[in-house]
């Protein structure tokens, strides 16, 4: 995973509360545990104007013109911002995978749903939650300077002048695990010798468990 120190970039408004997994990510892509690929089907059925199926050359598909990720101001954008309960639904951690194959690194929202939201920081995607008053202050900045600032380290949101927006909280080895790009994986990893040493030490104590 990426470090994630301070961030700068685009926000995509979408302004829906109770945005589903299955609406972030069809059940028909599913069938693949590669963490890549997802991106050009996130929001399928609302991206595209006909239905989705994997496979398909999503360059020729028509496009929802009306659906804000395909607004030309909203292109490359690298920050969701959302309404309530975001990520709620079945537990596919393919979502996560769609937002960020999809360029996305950050989820702002008043709420999300749990499971959702520990699947984001299981694979380094920050997801802050933020009062009504915040969200609706970032959807107004959308329409006219649409950027913001994410300062991790400070835990702080600050607009395009560098002026504070609000602070957020995050748990604090959430917090460590984001700025250090640390998954479970790299976490043990960083015991590599603690790990060898009780490992040979085992062998010393019951050699007939490596038998």
């Amino acid at each position: 995973m990426n470090e994630y120190t301070i961030h700068q970039a685009k926000m995509l408004p979408l302004d829906r509360a109770n945005v589903d997994t299955d609406q972030i990510i069809p059940k028909q892509f599913l069938k693949s545990i590669k963490k890549s690929g997802f991106g050009p089907n996130l929001f399928d059925s609302w991206r595209y104007l006909d239905t989705g199926y994997p496979g398909q050359d999503n360059s020729i598909r028509p496009l929802n013109n009306e659906f804000v990720m395909n607004k030309k101001k909203f292109l490359g954008s690298e920050v969701l911002i959302a309404k309530d309960n975001f990520g709620c639904g079945s537990s596919r951690e393919h979502a996560v995978w769609a937002l960020q194959d999809s360029g996305i690194k950050s989820v702002i929202a008043p709420s999300f749903a749990d499971i959702f939201f520990n699947n984001c920081f299981k694979n380094g995607l920050l997801a802050i939650e933020v009062s009504d008053e915040v969200i609706n202050k970032l959807f107004e900045l959308s329409e006219s300077e649409n950027i913001v600032n994410i300062d991790l380290e400070n835990q702080a949101l600050l607009d395009i002048n560098e002026k504070l927006i609000c602070n957020f909280e995050i748990e604090p080895f959430r917090k460590k695990c984001v700025l250090e790009g640390l998954d479970d994986i790299g976490i043990s990893l960083q015991y590599s010798q603690e790990i060898k040493e009780f490992e040979e030490g085992l062998k010393q104590k019951s050699p007939w468990i490596f038998r």
